[in-house]
């Protein structure tokens, strides 16, 4: 067999394009700070060229520590967007501390430096997405690519050579599949109804590799075959192409999967909270940014529901339940008091539409979902955020993570107010286990795939549907 190899220029200098884009942008950061200068007509005078000098250094030393200058084929272009601007803030935040510390800042221009500020994120941001999107293109057309086989022809390399084939943009050519037990087999992928040949076994595909100098080797074989993965891994270290083991962990529930190390010896995590470093920063800045700005817009409302509830029924304004927080510990919640009894005992019935135990006007608050107001109160003290899987009584919980696999996957984080299983209309009353599955199935779906972006989405869906929900009582 023979085929034509199209292997790109930057392959051959991936080394030096790195280190060059890795001086440009602190050369860009350093130019942009001198053309605001001159934009707002300020005299240049040493002590920018010093802060120019020092941002240099500092973005050059911050950005490599954010992995910035790794390869960029198979990166999601937001995460680089998202990375450069955390990058960013991060040198931004030593400039100050510097600032403080020598009691310089009040040389500088603030017009020219809050530009600068604003400005250079969005410029890097935007250099990298104009690259992105330009390898992207000559990608699918062929240029820049890399080819691959893939060792193992079973369901774990056919969902590998399915991610590969429905994404050429990533520039990977696969050449085909090799596997002990199916040599001459077709492997069919879906969509475009593409097939592509098991070439040979294992063995062969060493020999293969090496005589037509292929870029990649995807081993895609299970746990089980563990010696003859170690005889395969040790035959194509006789070959040029790069190896990657393709763990077969997806028998598993996995839960924001990565992969670290200790002192050396690499480690695969199943399942971790999204919100460690930078992240939980993020999502705690979020928390006390929004749940600060509700509670002001929203003191009068509160005011109100205290008075209607004192006057409409005996009993305290505020009903405090335990529930399960971050960890899996123990949390007060505050809510508006709705029902004529405040239970928190070893069983609680679930409220439900027509349930007696909540007042005429409980019922309106329920139904507007405002008596979870006080919940923000719950988010600035650091027990629950505004986004995330909601709270569930200490009972109903120990009944639940006894049947539901995964379920105290969910105290990886702390519980929200709202969150994705509520505004995919999974609320209200779980009169059945599998409602029950499904919105955990939710809960779990959004500590995959977090972001601000997702919280922001959550928040606005949740306000615009707020008035119509027809699951609440």
């Amino acid at each position: 067999m023979s085929f034509k190899l199209r292997a790109g220029i930057f392959n051959q200098y991936r080394w030096l394009i790195s280190s060059i884009q890795w001086l440009l942008d602190g050369l860009v950061v350093v130019f942009l700070l001198l053309c605001l200068g001159k934009l707002h007509r300020v005299s240049m005078g040493h002590e920018y060229l010093i802060l120019g000098g020092v941002t240099f250094l500092a973005v050059i030393v911050v950005f490599k520590a954010s992995q910035l200058y790794r390869p960029w084929r198979g990166v999601n272009p937001l995460w680089l967007v998202r990375r450069v601007f955390i990058a960013w803030i991060l040198v931004v935040i030593l400039l100050l501390i510097l600032g403080y510390v020598t009691k310089n800042t009040f040389i500088f221009s603030r017009t020219v430096i809050l530009s600068w500020i604003l400005l250079t994120p969005v410029v890097l941001a935007a250099l990298r997405f104009f690259v992105f999107v330009g390898l992207n293109w000559a990608r699918a057309r062929g240029r820049n690519s890399r080819t691959v086989v893939i060792g193992g022809a079973g369901d774990l390399g056919h969902k590998v050579a399915q991610n590969i084939v429905s994404s050429v943009w990533l520039g990977i050519r696969l050449v085909g599949f090799f596997d002990d037990d199916k040599v001459g087999e077709l492997v069919a992928l879906n969509p475009n109804n593409l097939a592509y040949s098991v070439l040979g076994d294992l063995e062969e595909m060493v020999t293969f590799v090496r005589d037509h100098k292929i870029d990649m080797v995807y081993l895609a074989l299970p746990l089980r075959a563990e010696k003859r993965l170690q005889q395969i891994i040790d035959a194509l270290q006789d070959t040029t192409a790069s190896l990657y083991l393709v763990p077969d962990i997806f028998v598993f529930s996995l839960l924001q999967a990565t992969i670290s190390d200790l002192r050396g010896i690499p480690l695969i995590s199943l399942w971790e909270s999204p919100f460690y470093g930078i992240n939980g920063w993020l999502k705690r800045g979020e928390d006390i940014i929004f749940s600060t700005l509700i509670l002001i817009l929203v003191a009068p409302i509160m005011l109100g529901i205290a008075i209607g509830i004192k006057l409409t029924s005996p009993g305290p304004i505020i009903f405090k339940q335990r529930r399960y927080g971050l960890g899996g510990g123990e949390i007060i919640v505050y809510k508006f008091r709705t029902m004529l009894v405040c239970e928190d005992g070893e069983e609680i019935p679930q409220a439900t539409r027509s349930d007696c135990r909540v007042t005429r006007f409980g019922r309106l608050l329920r139904r507007t979902s405002l008596d979870e107001l006080p919940q923000f109160i719950n988010v600035l003290q650091g027990r629950m955020s505004i986004v995330g899987p909601r709270p569930h009584a200490v009972a109903h919980n120990e009944f639940y993570r006894r049947h539901i696999p995964g379920y105290m996957l969910r105290h990886k984080v702390r519980p929200g107010i709202t969150g994705w299983a509520q505004v995919n209309k999974f609320r209200g009353e779980t009169d059945t286990l599998e409602k029950m599955e499904k919105r955990v199935e939710y809960d779990l779906d959004y500590l995959r795939n977090w972001s601000i972006w997702l919280d922001l989405k959550i928040i606005f869906i949740t306000a615009v549907t707020l008035l119509v929900d027809d699951q609440a009582w």
